[in-house]
């Protein structure tokens, strides 16, 4: 199976505006895939269509290497785990007393709860009322009833949203844990730029509906070539080389400053400051961060 989730051509239209729109979605099994995307972009309606809890206008689906029908919709869901809005509780009831409603509703054993309460690392505050519960830790008993069942897929939906450094520190560190201590594939939306950039192996970005980038988070990173910055002792002799070679450069702060360069011309500028007698100190790298390429794809500002 090359492909845990595959799209084609899919779209969703209420009346005349797309929400999406031939979306070709590729995820790899044992992946974070980040689905990347401003508020408004299409990526809730994505997820849910991938749920089958909105009906696509148009186009295909397949998971799990079979294409999605109403007739097989619940055999390959069974497989899947979700968190997609702000899970629901009852706040009189510990968390165990909530993940037990959950089990008995999926029918799976009784020993699975003892298994994700430790997973989302609650297994101390499970005799708890959930009306107790920071923000944090509700979204955390969110994640182990999606993980009852023993799902090989999880979709969640903005999972960091409202919560505090902390809680966001504990998501994030779990997400990354699923694929490879529990074999689970996990698809994670955000309009947080840096949270995607911190927890996902391969990315999406979404715009108006529509993919714009799509494969590994670090060849997206790759397509952006790095600043380069240098110290040298002998400033003068650096300018009259890079004059007499016609380099470009720029003098910030007493450092010289070149432009993107790639590996190559990195090379070959210290090589040739470094054979002229400038003395070089330092050379640092300055990559541009996921925000700055996000900037070049769809020339808007997203949140950090």
């Amino acid at each position: 199976m090359k492909y845990i989730i595959e799209t084609n051509s899919l779209s969703k239209q209420y009346g005349e505006k797309y929400s999406v729109k031939n979306l070709r979605l590729k995820i790899r099994p044992g992946c974070v895939y980040g689905f990347l995307g401003p508020n408004g972009a299409g990526k809730s309606t994505t997820m849910k269509m991938l749920l089958g809890l909105v009906k696509p206008t148009t186009g295909e689906i397949s998971m799990f290497g079979k294409e999605l029908y109403q007739s097989n919709r619940m055999e390959i869901l069974k497989r899947t785990g979700s968190l997609i809005e702000a899970p629901s509780y009852y706040g009189h009831l510990s968390g165990r007393e909530n993940l037990e409603i959950v089990q008995t509703l999926k029918g799976v054993p009784r020993e699975e709860i003892d298994e994700v309460l430790k997973i989302v690392r609650l297994s101390g505050q499970q005799k708890k009322k959930v009306k107790e519960y920071s923000l944090g830790m509700k979204q955390r008993l969110g994640f182990a009833a999606a993980l009852l069942g023993k799902p090989k897929l999880l979709l969640l939906d903005e999972p960091t949203n409202g919560l505090d450094p902390a809680g966001i520190q504990e998501m994030r560190e779990l997400i990354e844990r699923l694929p490879e201590e529990y074999g689970i594939t996990v698809m994670v939306s955000s309009h947080l730029l840096s949270e995607i950039d911190q927890m996902a192996t391969d990315v999406g970005i979404i715009d108006k509906g529509k993919m714009i980038y799509q494969g590994a988070l670090q060849k997206l990173h790759d397509k952006a070539r790095s600043t380069i910055s240098m110290y040298v002792l002998n400033q003068a002799a650096a300018v009259q080389i890079l004059e007499r070679y016609g380099e470009s450069y720029a003098i910030k702060g007493g450092e010289l400053v070149f432009g993107e360069r790639e590996e190559l011309q990195v090379a070959r500028l210290v090589a040739l400051l470094a054979n002229g007698g400038a003395q070089i100190t330092r050379v640092s790298a300055k990559q541009k961060s996921l925000e700055d390429i996000f900037l070049q794809l769809t020339g808007k500002q997203v949140s950090l």
